[in-house]
């Protein structure tokens, strides 16, 4: 099944796509590039790692694969870090070669240009399969929903779904509950939105939220660590 989506450039000249069914883009259109680094590297394993320096490989889970973007800066971080990355993605409408192929992420920070070869390796890579894509990035991609996926434990999650008023069911208490129950011991929960129930829904499900400040062009966004005894 396709994906009726559009490529967009946002305000850092990174693209991103639109997609038309839920009138929503994939990223912000403040920097799709800036918004990741800033809510998934930074204020993610940046922040666990500041905690947990010698506590390898990490397992990270991502809700939303999309235009691959966080993926690859992961594998990025993981190789310039040389720190093992287990990473488990779910996406139930992955992108066509002829969408995927055209973003511009690896044009973008030339600093990183010769990671290029990776960001086709990981929308190729079998979905079903997991296995390296590089010497520290591991990876399992899944074509499912969230409501249908089987979890393993995690360490970072990225919950990088649509907007809840978009796609309310990915933000219903129970699925949060879901995939915070299969939290590890001490992991972190990031993500760009700052919406009051999510805190309030993370917070009765035990985690330590924190609202902190958002990317370009937003003024907040959300943390959650898990305490280590639970």
């Amino acid at each position: 099944m396709s994906t009726p989506v559009k490529i967009i450039t946002t305000e850092d000249g990174s693209h991103s796509l639109y997609h038309e069914g839920l009138q929503e883009t994939y990223h912000s259109f403040h920097g799709a590039y800036r918004e990741s680094i800033h809510v998934f590297m930074i204020y993610g394993l940046d922040s666990w790692l500041a905690r947990n320096p010698r506590k390898y490989p990490i397992r990270v889970f991502e809700v939303g694969f999309g235009t691959g973007l966080n993926a690859w800066l992961t594998l990025v971080w993981a190789e310039q870090n040389q720190i093992p990355v287990l990473y488990h993605t779910i996406e139930p409408f992955p992108l066509e070669k002829e969408i995927y192929s055209q973003l511009n992420y690896i044009e973008h920070d030339h600093s990183i240009w010769h990671y290029h070869k990776y960001y086709e390796a990981l929308h190729q890579f079998p979905w079903g399969e997991g296995g390296p894509v590089s010497e520290y990035f591991n990876m399992k991609k899944d074509q499912a929903t969230l409501e249908e996926v089987q979890l393993y434990p995690s360490d970072v999650v990225f919950f990088d779904a649509f907007a809840p008023s978009k796609q309310p069911e990915l933000w219903k208490k129970e699925i949060l509950e879901k995939v915070v129950e299969n939290m590890r011991p001490g992991g972190l929960f990031t993500t760009y939105c700052a919406m009051g129930q999510l805190k309030r829904d993370l917070k009765e499900l035990g985690l330590e939220v924190q609202t902190l400040p958002g990317p370009p062009g937003k003024k907040e966004m959300t943390r959650g660590w898990k305490n280590s005894d639970r």
